[in-house]
């Protein structure tokens, strides 16, 4: 049910009606429906990351492997030696005091680590509607949902199991 496709990715100029900048835009595929997000240009390693692994397939079939309702919607690689240990794929944090944990916003999961290092393959989305902004400066947001928070909010309320990871 929580399954995450990632289908394609666009230029605004391709989409003018989903946004005015030149921003790229992405869409993840869900069963429950669409989910458009637009990628923050003041966060180049991240969103060129994203786009990368997103255009090389790699989340392809992959679930929100963690849901909580009123906190996130969290997906990619679990936790795997390369989300987390591989330097292949990690990110020095790029924190902007103008991008905050508000509802709809995405950031880069990581682990507890002193550099505040992102896993580059590991992704959430923010449900929570008063935001998480205790976050803030901890880890990366790097863009944020323009269409489908209804999909990830329908995605955060399935049955889950004890750790967090849905049911259905």
């Amino acid at each position: 049910m929580t399954s995450v496709t990632w289908l394609i990715w666009l230029l605004l100029s391709i989409l003018p009606e989903i946004y005015a900048d030149l921003h790229p835009v992405g869409l993840i595929q869900t069963p429950l429906g669409p989910v458009w997000i637009q990628l923050d240009e003041r966060t180049p390693n991240h969103r060129q990351s994203f786009i990368e692994l997103a255009e090389a397939g790699y989340w392809d079939s992959l679930t929100f492997n963690r849901v909580i309702p009123n906190f996130v919607a969290q997906g990619g690689c679990p936790d795997t030696p390369e989300g987390f240990t591989d330097p292949e794929y990690l990110l020095a944090p790029e924190f902007h005091p103008e991008l905050t944990h508000v509802y709809g916003a995405v950031g880069a999961g990581r682990d507890d680590n002193l550099g505040k290092v992102s896993a580059r393959c590991q992704f959430y989305i923010v449900q929570n509607p008063e935001g998480l902004h205790r976050l803030d400066g901890d880890y990366t947001v790097f863009g944020k949902v323009i269409k489908g928070m209804d999909i990830i909010d329908r995605i955060v309320s399935v049955q889950r199991d004890s750790s967090d990871q849905p049911l259905s």
